[in-house]
């Protein structure tokens, strides 16, 4: 149920994300999600990509400083309150969201969110315990 987020360290200055994006491009590895966060320094480029382990391998051989930490992506319902709904899940069993962001792509009728959680496997069993689907690694990187 974990899917590996792979994390870019990025200068903040004009065309860094078209070389990230390059990158990917020439070694055919498609985004399939992606969120950044910056300060007035620097970026950090979060990617969910169909082939994790290739991307980092070419980011790394192209200079960028990466690392890889494993998320959770599951369904929410796609309605007012869906996302309330696995918050109060998290809240309710002690679980701290690090952050999170949503995927563009839908499975079935529902949408999918990337959580970083504290205590993934803690996390697994009482999301699962309350219903709440989980996406695998293959099913995320083939959306």
């Amino acid at each position: 149920m974990l899917v590996k987020q792979i994390s870019v360290f990025l200068e903040n200055r004009s065309g860094r994300l078209h070389e990230v994006s390059e990158v990917l491009k020439k070694a055919d590895i498609n985004i399939r999600a992606l969120s950044l966060a910056d300060t007035s320094d620097f970026g950090i480029l979060r990617l969910i990509v169909d082939r994790p382990d290739m991307a980092q391998q070419v980011l790394k051989n192209s200079g960028f400083t990466i690392s890889q930490t494993e998320v959770l992506a599951m369904e929410v319902e796609d309605r007012p309150g869906g996302l309330a709904q696995i918050l109060a899940v998290c809240d309710s069993g002690g679980i701290n969201v690090e952050y999170m962001y949503a995927f563009v792509e839908k499975s079935g009728r529902n949408a999918v969110v990337i959580f970083r959680v504290e205590n993934p496997d803690r996390s697994i069993a009482l999301l699962q315990k309350s219903g709440i689907r989980l996406l695998s690694a293959d099913e995320v990187y083939a959306l």
